[in-house]
């Protein structure tokens, strides 16, 4: 298992929370490798523990009808992979953690440790339920698919555009841009990144789709409107890196836009995609109040909009905006691999009058403005709307400008270009 095992930031985390928790759960999209760090973190701690996946239809009868026959069939520790699908047994969960902290103090002193490893890939259902039936009893962490750092074994921290942080940061490897596209184009799920296998891509993406929809989304949607979603999702996709408009969207799927902006909250609660928030401040009324989306993995959006290799992919008019979804969902990444919450970091700028700045980054008490360009030598134009900062009244010590160059190196007295290997 090590020698095809990919290291995840997140494993740091689920040390610390590991025999200090009594529940342990990672929420995260299918196949991001929820299970498999578990696994791993279990495996390190040479201990014993059973799996069971609510996957498996029989499982899942069995735990909705019989939660504490199913808990005690399977003792304790225990991995309960989609436990999304029975919530009823949050409550059971509750009680035998309970029943063992009692043990502990007025028992026989046996220590509680992790009991229970939860995995779910719908943060909507999952967290609430959690939160509510698990309070101080429950570890959470998110997990999106593998981060650029993690697929090349080097340490991922928040992306903070600070020139001091990053001309200390160990950059990836420099690659051509006929690289860059392929691995945009394969995008990031960990089956992809097995050694010796030879999945091919599209049949990956297929059946991943079959699986979201049968497993995720057929709860949520009539099945007549399936076909309805699956245009919904690629009409998703063709606007990654764009705004957020349900009517637009709406005219293009034929349903309305209440339904759409319903299915888009199911994306992202099915972590799909990340709504990236303007930045609002009093100072400035004209700001446009629609969020963009942003795939959380470029490989499913290039599926989705019909692209069968990288090099047509390179070369569509698409190209500027996957690279630019490919630069935010790295971002994204580096926040939740970290614990931090990227909503309260991350945002856009955009006014009525069309100035906009593609991401600022907001950490501590300074902001940073950020552009994305796919061009080795992007000019001063760039960053001609950086100004737009002063109005927030906020200390904005530099900007950047992510682009294929090969160095860092000073557009002005406090703006920089930067590779993309230092995302």
């Amino acid at each position: 298992m090590h020698n095809n095992y990919i290291h995840r930031t997140i494993e740091g985390k689920l040390n610390e929370m590991y025999g200090s928790f009594p529940a342990i759960l990672v929420t995260g999209s299918r196949q991001s490798g929820k299970s498999t760090v578990l696994q791993y973190i279990t495996n390190n701690k040479k201990q014993k523990i059973n799996e069971v996946s609510l996957d498996d239809i029989k499982e899942r009868l069995l735990a909705i009808e019989d939660p504490e026959g199913f808990l005690r069939a399977h003792g304790v520790p225990l991995i309960i992979d989609e436990f999304q699908y029975a919530p009823n047994l949050l409550s059971y969960i509750k009680i035998k953690i309970d029943e063992a902290r009692k043990n502990e103090m007025f028992g026989d002193g046996k220590k509680v440790g992790t009991l229970y490893y939860l995995t779910g890939s719908q943060i909507f259902e999952t967290i609430e339920n959690i939160t509510e039936s698990l309070a101080g009893r429950v570890g959470i962490i998110d997990l999106y698919p593998l981060s650029t750092r993690e697929i090349y074994n080097l340490e991922e921290d928040i992306f903070i555009p600070d020139i001091n942080i990053i001309k200390n940061k160990k950059p990836l490897k420099y690659e051509y841009m006929n690289n860059i596209f392929e691995r945009i184009f394969k995008g990031s799920y960990p089956e992809l990144y097995k050694k010796n296998n030879n999945i091919n891509i599209e049949a990956f993406f297929s059946s991943y789709l079959r699986t979201y929809i049968e497993r995720d989304i057929r709860k949520i949607i009539n099945i007549q409107d399936e076909p309805k979603f699956m245009k919904f999702i690629c009409s998703m996709a063709a606007r990654t890196g764009q705004e957020f408009n349900a009517s637009d969207i709406a005219k293009d799927v034929g349903i309305d836009s209440e339904t759409i902006k319903k299915w888009t909250g199911v994306l992202s609660n099915t972590y799909i995609i990340f709504l990236l928030q303007p930045h609002m401040n009093n100072n400035i009324s004209r700001i446009i109040k629609r969020p963009k989306i942003y795939f959380m993995d470029t490989g499913l959006a290039c599926y989705l909009t019909g692209y069968v290799s990288s090099e047509t992919l390179q070369r569509s008019n698409y190209s500027g905006q996957i690279f630019e979804t490919y630069i935010i969902s790295e971002i994204v990444k580096s926040y939740t691999n970290n614990q931090r919450d990227p909503k309260k970091h991350l945002y856009y700028y955009r006014d009525n009058n069309d100035k906009e700045i593609d991401l600022l980054v907001i950490h501590e008490d300074n902001i940073y403005p950020v552009e994305i360009k796919k061009s080795a030598n992007p000019g001063k134009d760039a960053i001609k709307n950086f100004n737009v900062i002063n109005k927030f009244e906020m200390n904005s010590p530099n900007g950047i400008v992510i682009c294929l160059s090969k160095d860092i190196h000073l557009i002005d007295e406090k703006n920089y270009i930067i590779p993309i290997e230092y995302i």
